[in-house]
């Protein structure tokens, strides 16, 4: 599968979300390990790599500098910058988010230096800070594209309005949002606002969190990972969702391919406007999920696989009533 555009880039059709490697999924993996899975990432033809300040608290970002900075010249470099991590008095470090100008200013110099490079090739905003207004972060992120420290702009979990407004102040390059099987919102009207704009739209968490690679054995997940706080992994829901498995499994046989693979496929399909990250802390998980590439997919096993897993059938919100609080999404009526 050839190359997607993203503003001026050229990459891969999969790129990686490094997230996994250091934050929200239990406890971070070894440095030996997660610096395989950037290796080797980048060895099977990786060129787009995600990170963000929140992840680790600035842990990811570091990891990725370290690891990767010797080969800088040969990927595309994303990195997020207004949710972060800030240490309170009695030493705790507790999620912020933050758009104000002058905080995603000093993030950027702090992310450069993590990240070890000059100039980061796409900053997103993580998440709109809804007591500044969007025109006034997005104003802050064009001076440090005038200045030389990012490329191009990107914004995350935002709506269509909020996105043609972010674009009237500076042409924003990408928009990064939940998108999957099971998370089907940005089809309300974000997509389209992004092919009006010629936005590349970046999915985020397309194997649903793992649900569509697997049986997940909820009760002995990690204290700390994020799934703990999400309605669709709450036993009642997830037991619902769990009956679409053994359909979905079947589907994937039938396209002569993993169901990870089948999952990130139906979305390379959707578009090639359209650039999955999955994230992982497994060498063979990597190598499933890049091989989707590689799976053609006809129209009438994609329809039957869109009746099966849609919002209609899934179970349980994808956010709780606080992470809902903090996205600008479309959600479905």
């Amino acid at each position: 599968m050839k190359n997607r555009q993203l503003a001026s880039f050229s990459v891969s059709p999969l790129g990686l979300g490094c997230m996994n490697l250091s934050h929200a999924y239990g406890a971070p993996v070894s440095f030996a390990q997660a610096e395989r899975v950037l290796l080797t990432a980048l060895d099977q033809g990786v060129t787009f790599f995600d990170t963000a300040a929140l992840y680790g608290f600035g842990a990811n970002e570091t990891l990725v500098g370290q690891v990767l900075k010797p080969h800088r010249h040969k990927f595309t470099l994303a990195s997020k910058c207004g949710m972060q991590g800030v240490t309170q008095s009695d030493g705790s470090t507790v999620r912020v988010i933050d758009g104000r100008p002058e905080t995603l200013k000093k993030t950027c110099e702090d992310a450069l230096r993590r990240l070890q490079t000059d100039v980061i090739d796409l900053y997103y905003l993580h998440r709109w800070d809804k007591r500044v207004p969007i025109e006034d972060s997005v104003g802050a992120l064009s001076d440090l594209v005038r200045q030389g420290k990012i490329q191009t702009i990107g914004l995350s979990e935002v709506s269509a309005v909020t996105l043609r407004k972010a674009h009237a102040v500076h042409p924003i390059a990408a928009l990064q949002t939940e998108y999957s099987l099971w998370t089907r919102n940005p089809e309300i009207a974000v997509l389209q606002a992004c092919r009006d704009l010629g936005v590349a739209f970046v999915a985020f968490s397309p194997v649903a969190r793992g649900f569509l690679c697997g049986p997940i054995d909820i009760a002995n997940l990690d204290a700390k990972d994020i799934r703990r706080s999400m309605p669709r992994f709450a036993p009642e829901h997830y037991a619902a969702n769990m009956r679409l498995w053994p359909a979905y499994q079947a589907l994937a046989q039938e396209a002569g391919c993993s169901p990870s693979q089948l999952a990130l496929a139906w979305l390379l399909h959707q578009g090639e406007d359209i650039i999955p990250i999955p994230g992982t802390t497994s060498l063979a998980h990597l190598q499933d999920d890049l091989a989707a590439v590689d799976v053609a997919l006809e129209p009438a096993l994609m329809a039957k696989l869109e009746a099966l897993i849609n919002h209609r059938t899934i179970q349980g919100d994808r956010y709780n009533a606080q992470a809902n609080s903090e996205v600008d999404t479309e959600v479905f009526a």
